[in-house]
């Protein structure tokens, strides 16, 4: 199950909080390496390093690099006193974190006072390339007002510092605070599921608006209910449930060539028209008329149209808003302007976001 190598660090590329980029020499080749300096501690040039080589040797896009599991020379390594709660459980790989459930969180009282989420707007994404392109759009519109907190889920990275994109869009200032739920861990507070999770990114780190969605690396298996995007559908009921404000980010595209990926995704097409239980709003960007025609004929089949609320978004200013935000983006290899109605339709999700920081009625609900 799992191809293990050894290989020698010969460069450190990149270098972020929790974790380090390198070229490491295995078989003979200089290949990309990713290491969790938290997991298994720091390495040098010409360290030896036992790596899990399984995904780059079946050419997977998702996980697509080598993972350091092992430092030669680094056979004590100290885990912090706080906290008992174990993430990725029962693995050689198992995670001690202080959950924002246990008593002994400093921000523990917050969150065991947050009974709902009390009407909080929740986007919610099924890829997460879609974060950016909301980030910039809200930072936009509200600057740093709106207390933008982004809860990530286990449904594909499990370490938050895998993603360039949270680590520059923190640097930025465009996200307040992030939170880890599930098995996902190394997020600003950590927490057992995600129903905790969104009640801490409310209670205790204070957000006007969540973003709630998976890290980088969906797994998709060419099949109706065999893809984590299904988790959606699920996050839409547990907003519900929490008493906030749902708001699906549909993926759009008509750059994607595969058949199911073309309008309105069957990713979305399933989540939201046979796993949400609960209605919600799906904001979509004004697009071309054939376009648009196009995706309205999918909402009627799936159902969507008759079990939430849909409505079509001026959303043009997502592009200037990315530009504005210096922000690189990309979804499945493809930029802003490759893709555009993608970027678009995160943007226009941002956008009606917003809109309702100012309306205590729920409008569109």
């Amino acid at each position: 199950m799992i191809r293990i190598r050894s290989g020698i660090v010969k460069n450190i590329l990149r270098v972020r909080p929790g974790i380090c980029e390198l070229i490491v020499e295995v078989e003979g080749k200089l290949e990309r390496a990713v290491n969790y300096q938290d997991l298994t501690g720091p390495v040098q040039p010409e360290d030896r390093v036992i790596l899990n080589t399984t995904a780059v040797s079946k050419g997977l896009g998702t996980g697509g690099t080598h993972f350091v599991m092992a430092v030669s020379g680094c056979a004590q390594k100290e885990a912090a006193e706080a906290g008992h709660i174990m993430k990725v459980r029962y693995t050689p790989a198992q995670v001690k974190v202080l959950s924002i459930e246990e008593e002994k969180h400093p921000l523990n009282y917050l969150f065991r006072k947050t009974a709902s989420l009390a009407g909080t707007p929740v986007i919610i994404c099924s890829l997460h390339s879609m974060v950016g392109p909301i980030a910039a759009v809200i930072a936009r519109l509200c600057g740093d007002s709106a207390k933008l907190v982004y809860v990530m889920t286990d449904g594909a990275s499990l370490p938050i510092a895998f993603s360039r994109q949270v680590a520059d869009l923190k640097e930025k200032g465009l996200l307040s605070s992030t939170v880890t739920c599930g098995h996902a861990f190394g997020g600003d507070i950590e927490a057992v599921n995600i129903y905790s999770g969104l009640l801490a990114a409310k209670g205790a780190a204070g957000a006007g608006i969540i973003i709630a969605s998976m890290g980088p690396g969906i797994v998709g298996t060419d099949s109706e209910f065999g893809h984590t995007g299904l988790e959606q559908g699920e996050l839409v009921n547990a907003v519900g449930v929490l008493g906030g404000r749902p708001v699906a980010v549909p993926r759009v595209s008509f750059a994607d060539q595969r058949e199911r990926h073309r309008g309105l995704s069957h990713h979305t097409q399933t989540a939201l028209g046979s796993v949400a239980l609960i209605p919600c709003v799906v904001p979509f960007a004004e697009i071309e008329e054939e376009k648009k025609a196009f995706v309205t004929r999918q909402l009627v089949e799936s159902g969507i149209q008759d079990m939430h609320s849909v409505v079509f978004l001026d959303a043009f200013m997502t592009m200037q808003a990315i530009a504005d935000a210096g922000l690189a983006v990309s979804t499945m290899g493809r930029n802003q302007e490759q893709d555009p109605e993608f970027f678009l339709t995160a943007g226009a999700a941002g956008i009606y976001a917003v809109s309702l920081l100012n309306d205590s009625g729920g409008a569109g609900l």
